[in-house]
């Protein structure tokens, strides 16, 4: 397997990584805004309202970690690489 094959399987997972975190960021957002219309007796209005507002921050939720994620992996890494496998320091 080449360098080109191992970029490509590296931005695949990479895209994987971003899309299942941004989805559980978007899930535990929207659970949070709505979740007291489970567990409060609302008026309908509050409910339909706090469901439009947990699905808008959901979805801005979703495409901001999904973009945080891809931006960060397409900079490269953030410091010098180790120069032997396993170790953490740089000077190693």
């Amino acid at each position: 397997m080449g360098r080109a094959q191992a970029r490509r399987d590296a931005v695949t997972v990479e895209i994987g990584y971003a899309l299942a975190s941004a989805a559980f960021v978007a899930a535990v957002a929207f659970g949070v805004v709505t979740g007291p219309a489970l567990v409060l007796h609302l008026p309908a209005a509050v409910v339909h309202a706090l469901v439009a507002v947990g699905a808008a921050l959901a979805t801005a939720l979703f495409a901001l970690r999904v973009a945080t994620v891809l931006y960060r992996f397409h900079q490269g890494p953030v410091g010098p690489q180790p120069s032997q496998p396993g170790r953490t320091r740089p000077d190693s």
